[in-house]
């Protein structure tokens, strides 16, 4: 684990190469892992209030995320919460496979969403606008993470040596 003294030796010693690459976490992928994280606290944290008190939330609560898998019950919702917290934490700690991971999780969630946009647009209302949406951001995350800017952060960086 890279210590502040580390970055700091790596910043400030005159013995750094000229051929040294630091990557610093791009702010795309802080803002992903964020978004992760929220699904993950806001699933781990309805199946937790499910689990000790049944009936306080109907299981439809989990629909936007789970699509269809919130049937499952409560340990669904914290099954899928633990995983978005998983992808979350490797995304913040630059891993490549997390990276995949999450690409195919969000490629997932839109083919999760596309027989709710197919049934809503017959209206032209809100859940069709709501849906259209999480399509979008979920196809611009894993463009991102797939394609942009983001799997430059992903390569392997060099470490200092310890002494």
């Amino acid at each position: 684990m890279k210590s502040v003294a580390d970055s700091f030796w790596l910043v400030c010693s005159p013995d750094v190469p000229d051929n040294l690459f630091i990557m610093q976490r791009p702010a795309g992928v802080t803002a992903i892992a964020v978004l992760y994280f929220l699904a993950a606290a806001y699933l781990c944290a309805v199946g937790a209030t499910m689990l000790a008190s049944p009936g306080t939330f109907p299981m439809s609560i989990g629909a936007p995320l789970l699509h269809g898998l919130e049937l499952a019950g409560p340990y669904m919702f914290l099954l899928v919460g633990a995983i978005a917290a998983l992808i979350a934490w490797g995304l913040l700690r630059l891993n490549n496979w997390v990276r995949r991971v999450a690409v195919v999780a969000a490629l997932v969630g839109v083919v999760m969403l596309i027989p709710s946009v197919s049934a809503a647009a017959s209206d032209f209302g809100w859940p069709l606008a709501w849906g259209g949406l999480g399509i979008m951001v979920r196809a611009a995350l894993a463009w991102y993470l797939l394609l942009g800017a983001g799997p430059d952060a992903f390569q392997k960086r060099a470490t200092p040596p310890h002494k």
